[in-house]
């Protein structure tokens, strides 16, 4: 592997990443040169020179090999989550060291957990700032800068084929090129559509904008500290309702469909259920909670559990209400939202609405295999035969990703935390979700739980953003032929 050739990547992507901070320090500077505006600009520039140095003394390397790509792509995640915590770091207030730490990860991971007790007192170009990294994070690091980088050649071919899920690619039958073109126009386009509808709404230009950004990356972060609360608004709610199940979908399916082809969100096996298991489930939480006397109306009880589920089964995270106090019922459907989460190909973590359908398919073909041993079983997902080696790795996945969870919430009882605290919290984390139950509840935040439980919760918003294996395998790179 040629190092050189992953430090010039890299580098990059830092350059990539000194722009945004840039833009950040433009929106502090239009605010009266707020307090952020010179700590986002030193950190534009400590950024961009740090890029910069490999790009001058590092040759310009040929085609990468799928080695030399995957050490760029979580080489880039890391990189970009460091760099990411000096205007934190340089601004100060809550953010010590690991409060940086951890809200940089959070945002590129697209979590949206947060360690702050008073968001609305961070100046307007560090707010900008925050829903910068989530909406970099949301369409994925390498990918973004992929789009600002077309000298590349068929490198990009190798670098998106790294970053996207497996489980994505097979409702993407262009060129690599046009594939980031297809996520770039579908991400702004959301995301212009959506600020417009938020500031028809009620909301002012900026707000608009930020939470916007936040919903289309299925963030959560928010410019107001009781999150979508503060604004009590129930056309708000539902426009965000809408942006929020939307962006948990196939994107190259959102194209597909505007474009008028084929193979769009209507005719998806997957997204039916994704779709069904959002209402279905939205549908026995207002049951619940109406029956429980939490909401004095069937209206206003379907309007929060809707909005609640939604937002944590897209792992948005955002929060209208205290789901603390909901009947155990219906924690445990969102429990189920959280660990199930939307669909490949979306800005969505979590487990994934695919593979929870191909394990359901998987054990209908047991059935079948043991009632017809010699019968030839072929499983369909979306009209796509699945190799063994998808199968496989599903089941891998879904194993490994609840160990994670038995291990993660192990460590955070170990640092003392309760263990409903501990429990949601990995799993939040670990589904790029951000609210759990206990102390970090929808209305709360990380600030409470001990650093070293907040150390481990940046390590699972990794794995779960990188899809468990891809950062494991950092670690035994040495093993690669």
């Amino acid at each position: 592997m040629r190092l050189n050739v992953v430090l010039r990547y890299v580098g990059l992507v830092m350059l990539f990443i000194a722009m945004f901070m840039l833009v950040s320090a433009g929106i502090s500077y239009l605010n009266d040169v707020d307090s952020a505006f010179y700590p986002l600009l030193l950190s534009s520039m400590l950024t961009a020179l740090l890029g910069a140095f490999p790009m001058i003394f590092v040759e310009r390397g040929e085609q990468i090999s799928t080695k030399e790509g995957f050490c760029i792509v979580v080489g880039s995640w890391l990189v970009a989550c460091l760099v990411s915590m000096f205007p934190y770091l340089i601004w100060g207030g809550e953010f010590t060291l690991i409060n940086a730490w951890f809200e940089s990860v959070s945002g590129y991971t697209t979590t949206g957990a947060s360690i702050l007790t008073d968001v609305e007192a961070l100046p307007r170009g560090l707010q900008f700032w925050r829903f910068s990294t989530t909406w970099i994070g949301g369409m994925g690091v390498v990918m973004f800068a992929l789009v600002v980088l077309p000298t590349i050649g068929r490198s990009k071919m190798t670098l998106s084929n790294v970053e996207l899920s497996s489980l994505a690619k097979d409702n993407y039958q262009y060129r690599t090129q046009i594939i980031v073109q297809i996520l770039m126009v579908v991400y702004v386009g959301l995301t212009v559509i959506f600020t417009v509808l938020l500031k028809l709404a009620g909301m002012n230009w900026f707000d608009a904008l930020c939470h916007s950004m936040s919903a289309c990356a299925t963030s959560g972060f928010s410019t107001k500290n009781a999150s979508i609360a503060f604004f009590n608004s129930p056309m708000i709610d539902t426009i965000l309702i809408f942006a929020m199940g939307i962006a948990g979908m196939h994107f190259g399916l959102i194209y597909a469909t505007v474009t008028g082809k084929r193979n769009n969100i209507f005719r998806s096996e997957v997204t039916r259920w994704y779709v069904g298991i959002l209402l279905v489930c939205s549908i026995l939480i207002t049951i619940s909670i109406y029956a429980a006397d939490i909401y004095p109306t069937l209206g206003s009880a379907f309007r929060h559990a809707t909005f609640q589920f939604f937002s944590l089964m897209t792992t948005t995270g955002y929060a209208t209400a205290d789901s603390n106090v909901w009947p155990p019922f219906a924690i445990m459907i969102l429990i189920f939202g959280t660990i199930l989460c939307a669909c490949a190909g979306s800005t969505s973590g979590g487990m994934k609405t695919n593979r929870l359908l191909l394990a359901g398919k998987t054990i209908k073909m047991q059935l079948k295999r043991q009632q017809h041993p010699n019968a030839v079983i072929r499983i369909k997902l979306d009209g796509v035969i699945q190799d063994d080696a998808v199968i496989y790795g599903v089941e891998i996945f879904i194993v490994t990703y609840m160990l994670i969870i038995f291990s993660g919430t192990l460590f955070g009882t170990l640092c003392g935390m309760d263990l409903l605290t501990s429990f949601s919290a990995t799993i939040a984390c670990l589904g790029n979700v951000g609210p759990g139950f206990g102390e970090v509840y929808s209305l709360g935040n990380y600030a409470g739980i001990p650093a070293a439980a907040k150390g481990m919760c940046t390590l699972v918003m990794l794995l779960g953003r990188l899809e468990i294996f891809g950062l494991i395998q950092l670690f035994f790179i040495k093993w690669w032929k």
